[in-house]
Order: structure tokens, then C-alpha cells, then sequence
């Protein structure tokens, strides 16, 4: 028996096959095997067609299938993991109207801070444990306001996930954990926030229905069966926004326990069953996948928007023709603080932990008898854990305690110096094991669709790849170097 997994993010999406039996992955794969592009028409905005990320879906799933060589009848359930926050519209014949709003764009910033100042922070905070910032439901406003004539057509908004669940079962459906996510969800009254809509002036009937995490979505139909390859009548069992997905991944489920990411942008996503929240609503907390009434599951998300995409851009533009290992390897060459340089990632819309600024991203110090491309690439990399630890600071306030950090074995945390600086200055222990999104959402339709009977059982052959201790001989040079950033970083946002 067999799970597949697909995540659709924002730089590529990925398609994951899981033997039951013994937890091996059978096969992966992921396209585009360059980045997705982003369209921004207008500094601040953030776009992607979603029927883009369909075609890849289509594209992947028959080459997964192919290289994996199995009995096609024997996948049990199909799981999916999508970039958070995006908002898809769709009309009465699940056409898409316009592309979607993404995760960091950040046009409708204004329009949260009003809804927040007009609500009130008890409200938003006590009852939707959020701003409304720049989020789903205030981008759904945002399209009101400035495009009525396809607010007008719209049938149903979805997430990302729910979009790409449509079109292979032809139903609309959404969870507790995306609407908590898109800030839709009254946790007191435990529904749509009829307060929020109302000031928004949305009417509900543009919410999908409502299925819990684990459970049927749809089966996949006889048309997009034929298209895939795939047997007609396989249920998806499970969606999930890509950050409570990689927690889990990570068999991140229980209060007190943290994972970690770090693609395009960095997370640090801790589980607790009670909320003391951030009064400058800097860090979020949403729904996580197991969360139920009477057995509250919230995961608090620092989110750092400009990660692994600083990487990126980095490497298109400045060290053309290096792999990302040959970049790692070539910031190993300078000592920790990168001779002053320092980098401050947040060139990727709205920054939360900096309560919703869009300066861009900084470079200070940069001296041109001094510095190189090795200067370069690790005052990225400590800049970006250095903003890693901001937020974890204030999760720390806010009641979080921090001893291990669980991570997969992609993107950042592939890189030696980010890890032991990262695992040195929260003086937390990180452990990283094979694992990705795709994986997650694998595991997550076992869940939803039975074939695991508990989350224990799941994760039963869960193995550990690595531990990296903090490096005590270092941790006053990194402290150093961390608070010289964090006052240039106050003096600068």
C-alpha cells in the first residue's frame, strides 16, 4: 500500500510516494527544476497563477508514478501541503478569476491594521488570535475594494491546497486550520467569525465547507484519473498550509514541541494548548492540524518572509555558476560576523516580527577593500538565523519554552554554518531527519484516510539523521555578532 504527498509552494511543487508497510519513500520529484517565478506588478504585491501550479501537478504525478514503478492500485490516499495565506478565487464554473494573492504579498497590510485598530486588539487577539493584517480574509477585502467587478463572479475563495483539492475531486472544501490561518476563524465561538466578516462586509457563503484535516475531501474523479494515470476513487484525505504540514513532518504534535524550516521563508512553529499572545501581534497563531474543542492544539509561527529566497537571489546574481553546497562551503572560509558585514533578509513584502515594515533588504558595512563574495554569503546566512532568533525571542515572552528544534534535512538547514549558529545562539539542540512537505502531507492522508491508526503508528520508523549540538567555544563571538546586528536592525526598522 502506498501514500502520495504533494506540496505546492511557492518555488516549486513536489510529489512525494510512501510505502506503508515500512515508511520508505518510494519516489520524489518536484518541477519546475528552477524556482517559480513571482509577479509583482507594483512593489509590495505577490502573485502566481494557480492553474500554473495544476499543470506541474500534472505533469509530476505520472512521472512519479512511471519512475516509481508500482501497482497504481495500491495508493490508499492522497495527502496535500500548499503555501499559507493565498487567497484563489473561483466562479460558479471553478474557473479561476485572477491570479492568486500569495503569502508575501503585502497590499493589504493597510487594510488589517484598520480592522485591527477598529476591532480592537482584545478582540483580534483574544478571539482570532491575530491581527488581520495582510492575511487571507483583509487580501479578500482588498479585492472588494479595488476589483468589484470579479468580486462581483466570485462563487467560493480557497486556499492554495483547497484549489488544487478541487481540481482533482471537482469539490470545494476547507478546514478549521486554513480559515484560522486566512484569520476567518472565531476560536471563542469555535465558527466563521461573523464579527470580522461584517466589518469586512463578506457574506459566508463565499467559505467552502468545512472538512476536518484528517478526513475525505473528495475522491479523485474519472476525468483527472485518466489525465494522471491514477486509479479513479482515491480519496484526498488531507490538507494542511505548509507550516503545520513540516510540523507534521517532523511528528511535531504535543505542546512544547518546535519545528523548523527555512525555504523561501523561515519558520520556527511551536505547539501549545494555551495562548499568551504578542500585544504587537508579531508573531501568529493559528489552528494547528490535530487542534480540536476541549483539546486545543495552537501553533505559534515566527515567520521571517526573506530566507532562503535571499540565498537565491544571491546566487542568480552574484555567485552565478556555484551550487548551493560550493556556496555553503565558500562562507565556511570566513570567520563568524563576516569581518562586520551584515545583512538584514527582508526583501520579500511585509515582515510580521517587524510588525508588518516593507523597508526591503539592507546591507550595512559593505567595505570594498574588505569584503568578497565569502563575506557575502555568510553574512547572509547569519542574517537570516540572527532574524530567526528575533522572533524566537519573542515567542520566549510569550510563554514558549525551547530546548530542541526539529528540522528536515532541505534548504538551509543543509548548510553547516546556518545550523551550529542557528542550534548556538537559542542554545537549543537541533535534530534534522529525512524529511520535506510532501512526506508530511504523504503521512497526513494515512491519517485521514485510516491507514494509520494513530499519529504513533505513523511515525513508528521515524528516524533521526542528525544532532547538532550548540558549540559552546563560539557562542560569545555569535552573541556578539547577534547583538551588534539587533541594534543596527532597531536603529534601521
Amino acid at each position: 500500500m502506498y501514500l502520495l504527498g504533494l506540496d505546492i509552494g511557492s518555488s516549486s511543487i513536489k510529489a512525494s510516494l510512501l510505502q506503508v508497510s515500512d515508511g520508505t519513500i518510494i519516489a520524489q520529484n518536484f518541477e519546475p527544476k528552477d524556482e517559480m517565478d513571482i509577479i509583482a506588478h507594483r512593489n509590495g504585491w505577490a502573485e502566481q497563477d494557480p492553474e500554473l501550479w495544476w499543470e506541474y501537478v500534472k505533469l509530476i504525478i505520472p512521472k512519479l508514478i512511471e519512475s516509481a514503478k508500482i501497482d497504481k492500485s495500491l495508493i490508499a490516499a492522497i495527502g496535500i501541503s500548499y503555501q499559507m495565506h493565498g487567497l484563489v478565487l473561483v466562479d460558479k464554473n471553478k474557473q479561476v478569476l485572477r491570479p492568486s494573492i500569495i503569502w508575501c504579498d503585502s497590499r493589504a497590510s493597510e487594510i488589517g491594521k484598520e480592522a485591527f485598530n477598529t476591532l480592537g486588539s482584545n478582540y483580534c487577539l483574544d478571539t482570532l488570535l491575530n491581527s488581520p493584517g495582510n492575511f487571507t480574509a483583509s487580501k479578500l477585502k482588498w479585492v472588494k475594494d479595488n476589483e468589484p467587478k470579479i468580486f462581483e463572479r466570485i462563487y467560493k475563495i480557497m486556499l492554495p491546497g483547497d484549489f488544487i483539492a478541487m481540481k482533482l475531486t471537482n469539490k470545494i472544501t476547507t478546514t478549521v486550520s486554513g480559515l484560522s490561518e486566512g484569520v476567518f476563524w472565531d476560536f471563542k465561538a469555535n465558527k466563521i467569525s461573523e464579527t470580522l466578516l461584517n466589518h469586512y462586509d463578506l457574506k459566508d457563503t463565499l467559505i467552502p465547507e468545512i472538512h476536518d484535516t484528517f478526513s475525505s475531501h473528495g475522491t479523485i474523479t474519472n476525468e483527472i484519473a485518466n489525465q494522471l494515470g491514477l486509479p479513479e476513487g482515491i480519496p484526498v484525505s488531507y490538507k494542511s498550509g505548509d507550516q503545520p504540514n513540516n510540523a507534521l513532518s517532523l511528528n511535531v504534535l504535543k505542546p512544547g514541541e518546535i519545528a523548523a524550516t527555512a525555504g523561501t521563508s523561515g519558520v520556527i512553529y511551536g505547539v501549545v494548548d494555551d495562548i499568551k499572545p504578542d500585544l504587537r501581534s508579531r508573531v501568529n497563531v493559528f489552528a494547528h492540524v490535530n487542534h480540536k474543542v476541549g483539546q486545543p492544539r495552537y501553533g505559534v509561527l515566527a515567520c521571517i518572509n526573506g530566507t532562503g529566497i535571499l540565498n537565491a537571489w544571491i546566487r542568480k546574481n552574484i555567485t552565478q555558476g556555484l551550487s548551493y553546497s560550493e556556496m555553503n562551503a565558500l562562507a565556511e572560509t570566513v570567520e563568524v560576523g563576516s569581518n562586520g558585514l551584515q545583512v538584514f533578509p527582508f526583501g520579500n513584502g511585509a515582515e510580521r516580527i517587524l510588525e508588518d515594515a516593507n523597508n526591503g533588504c539592507t546591507w550595512k558595512h559593505l567595505n570594498f577593500n574588505i569584503h568578497n563574495k565569502a563575506h557575502v554569503l555568510r553574512a547572509a546566512q547569519e542574517g537570516i538565523v540572527f532574524s530567526f532568533q528575533y522572533g524566537i525571542n519573542i515567542m520566549k515572552s510569550m510563554g514558549l519554552k525551547l530546548d530542541v528544534i526539529k528540522a528536515g534535512n532541505n534548504n538551509m538547514f543543509q548548510s553547516r554554518i546556518f545550523k551550529e549558529t542557528l542550534a548556538t545562539l537559542s542554545n537549543a539542540q537541533i535534530e534534522i531527519y529525512d524529511t520535506d512537505g510532501a512526506i508530511g502531507a504523504a503521512i497526513g492522508s494515512g491519517l485521514g484516510a485510516g491507514v494509520y491508526k494513530s499519529s504513533d503508528e505513523a511515525f513508528s520508523r521515524f528516524k533521526k539523521l542528525e544532532t547538532i549540538q550548540p558549540n559552546k567555544q563560539m557562542q560569545s563571538k555569535i552573541e556578539d555578532a547577534y547583538h551588534n546586528w539587533e541594534k543596527e536592525l532597531k536603529k534601521t526598522y
